[in-house]
């Protein structure tokens, strides 16, 4: 066990302080849809949402404790109780919450003995020394991937190294059924490619077990041993075709992306990546141009371009106005800088990636914990600081959690990175003004730092190369009915589309309830749920607000907030605004640090995700609505995703339609 509860003892809230918990309404932001959401992906084992914030805080609190105890720290008891409540409070009020890793994992026994990987968002491996380490990028991705992280990866190891003919030997390799005999296997299989192991007479996948068991520590049902079959057929032979030649950035990302599908398959929960490639290699450009390949496998990741100050963007535009893809990260940029109004430091240099949704700047094998906050549910700058100091917490003490894999392990305790983002953004200048907001983060984050200094010394930790960031949320903002990150909702009414199986409780559920519902027009035995949504604080949809002005919404976060990055997919008219796309790019390079394009989907199809309605449609669907009752206990959607952004989702349901335009 890597964290000793047993010796050093699990703190526990005061039952007087919570009893009153018990009974109180949550203040979800879309009511039933937000219920709906929590149930179904964030509750274990039946929670309610009191006893969901019961766990996060007394594990976050657990691990200080030990923390502590283990180095002969103090650690005031009396003090730690009153942190405690005051973080209950807020968590419970939905003024911040953890991402959806800690919503699932933190407090677990799953933590406490495997560490804490699985509490971190995202991460990223570089491919740059393969030549040395072969199989290292490769199962380093599939490992952390089956803990639910969103991996970064690049195609640095390109021209570095040739794969030779395997030796055969006469064994039979029994796959032992865990993350750890899956990894065993993929990494049996690299190395006889280059020399270093041989390839069994037959894979033994008998030991896993079947599809739909339980995992029992860590939640969700097994995949059963077809995914990782999949896997092990594919990938040898795509290293056939590469015997006794060089590996090229095609070769990279397929192996990358055979290994996220099978771990997309293979569990509950997604994962998601991101491949970067060199802006002049046309063959890492035109990756997504293979539609029988685009669907087969190369779905899985997000292709972005290491972009330079001052390059011809004419090219790449075009390409990203066709499929949103390639994406653009300026390394450089994210190396130097923070804030984009403070001056170059350099204190990341050594970084070589970001994760899938863009707003994290990482080194190799360096994992990292991100944090939601809502300034839009706060009525002042002095209530918000109370919130982020609890935010500022929970993140750093996952910088505490012990991580099994040492080499993520001396990058995190090196680093201590993390990231403090805000979510519903628009909504939060909508009600306190937009130069007032921006003023906002520029009181906050100094402050933020002298936490920080304070904190780190009391722990005996190092302070953190970077603090903030702005992350796309997710279905994390749908509990409390924020605007996603830096980005415009759908509209200000609008209906929500939920697919569901035809067999699962909250089909009943919602029937019971009055809301519409019909088969669905592209899937067998599945139902289409459609829940109004009002999001307050919003004037105009996504499809109202120039292109300019959501890469412009970004870059001023960019500059007054994050001193990682911020995630910013912004949207796009594919008729009126596909030529502004290189012109955006060459006009705010200097200013950001990463950024993607969507071209705005006139898809056609029926029963869209989002569909925009009026306040008299709106009223009407809510009149007829009664109490949503029942509890969905065990059940989890299979699809749901701790890793997400626009892209991802319209990315995976066309790969799941392929119907669809």
């Amino acid at each position: 066990m890597l964290i000793d509860v047993d010796t050093h003892g699990a703190f526990v809230l005061d039952q007087g302080f919570l009893r009153p918990y018990r009974s109180r309404e949550v203040p979800w932001g879309h009511g039933d849809l937000s219920a709906i959401v929590y149930q179904r992906t964030y509750s274990r084992d039946g929670e309610r949402w009191w006893q969901t914030c019961q766990r996060v805080i007394e594990g976050m609190m657990t691990v200080q404790r030990f923390h502590c105890r283990a180095r002969g720290l103090p650690f005031d008891e009396t003090h730690a109780h009153d942190r405690a409540q005051n973080a209950y409070a807020r968590m419970f009020e939905l003024k911040w919450t953890p991402p959806g890793r800690g919503l699932w994992i933190m407090g677990t026994r799953f933590m406490y003995e495997r560490g804490g990987a699985a509490l971190n968002n995202c991460g990223f491996v570089s491919t740059a020394d393969i030549a040395n380490d072969y199989a290292g990028p490769f199962v380093w991705m599939m490992r952390m991937a089956m803990l639910g992280v969103g991996v970064g990866f690049d195609t640095q190891g390109k021209g570095s190294i040739s794969l030779q003919s395997p030796v055969r030997a006469q064994d039979v390799h029994v796959i032992a059924d865990s993350r750890e005999g899956w990894a065993e296997a993929l990494q049996r299989l690299l190395l006889a490619y280059v020399g270093k192991a041989s390839l069994p007479m037959r894979w033994d996948d008998s030991q896993i077990r079947p599809a739909g068991s339980p995992l029992v520590s860590f939640g969700g049902f097994a995949s059963g041993p077809e995914p990782l079959r999949v896997l092990l057929h594919d990938l040898q032979r795509l290293q056939d075709d590469y015997v006794d030649r060089k590996l090229d950035a095609q070769f990279l990302v397929d192996a990358m992306n055979l290994i996220g599908r099978c771990v997309v398959a293979g569990g509950i929960r997604r994962t998601a990546q991101i491949a970067l490639g060199d802006a002049n290699d046309l063959q890492f450009q035109q990756l997504k141009n293979d539609a029988e390949k685009l669907h087969a496998y190369r779905w899985v990741s997000n292709n972005s371009v290491v972009a330079q100050v001052g390059m011809d963007y004419e090219s790449l535009a075009k390409q990203t106005a066709i499929h949103g893809e390639p994406g653009y990260f300026w390394l450089e940029q994210a190396r130097a800088y923070g804030r984009m109004a403070d001056a170059a430091d350099h204190v990341d240099d050594p970084a070589c990636g970001t994760n899938p949704c863009g707003e994290q700047t990482l080194w190799d094998r360096e994992l990292c914990c991100l944090v939601e906050t809502y300034p839009a549910r706060h009525d002042s700058l002095d209530d918000f600081k109370k919130t982020l100091r609890v935010a500022y917490e929970y993140a750093k003490t996952v910088t505490l959690v012990p991580i099994e894999d040492p080499h993520a392990r001396v990058v995190i305790e090196r680093n201590r990175r993390i990231g403090c983002s805000m979510t519903g953004i628009v909504q939060a200048m909508h009600k306190h003004g937009y130069r007032r907001f921006l003023q906002f983060c520029d009181a906050a984050y100094p402050q933020l730092r002298g936490w920080d200094r304070n904190q780190s010394k009391r722990w005996g930790v190092p302070t953190s190369i970077k603090l903030t960031s702005v992350k796309p949320s997710g279905t994390v903002s749908i509990l409390a009915g924020a605007t996603p990150g830096v980005h415009w909702e759908h509209a200000p009414y609008f209906i929500r589309r939920i697919r569901v199986s035809n067999n699962h409780p909250v089909v009943e559920m919602c029937r019971q309830a009055g809301y519409e519902m019909e088969p669905d027009a592209y899937a067998p035995a599945t139902m289409v749920v459609s829940f109004p949504v009002h999001m307050p604080l919003l004037d105009r949809g996504k499809a109202q607000v120039s292109l300019w002005e959501k890469v412009d919404l970004a870059s001023q976060l960019q500059r007054h907030w994050s001193d990682n990055q911020v995630s910013c997919t912004a949207d796009f008219d594919p008729e009126r605004e596909v030529n502004d796309l290189s012109h955006v790019l060459r006009a705010y390079e200097g200013r950001l640090k990463a950024v993607s394009f969507l071209p705005r989907d006139a898809h056609g199809y029926e029963q869209p995700p989002y569909e925009t309605i009026d306040e008299t449609r709106y009223k009407k669907m809510v009149a007829g609505l009664r109490p949503l009752v029942g509890e969905l206990a065990h059940e989890h959607e299979a699809e749901e995703r701790f890793c997400s952004s626009a892209v991802c989702d319209l990315k995976l349901v066309r790969h799941a339609n392929p119907r669809l335009p």
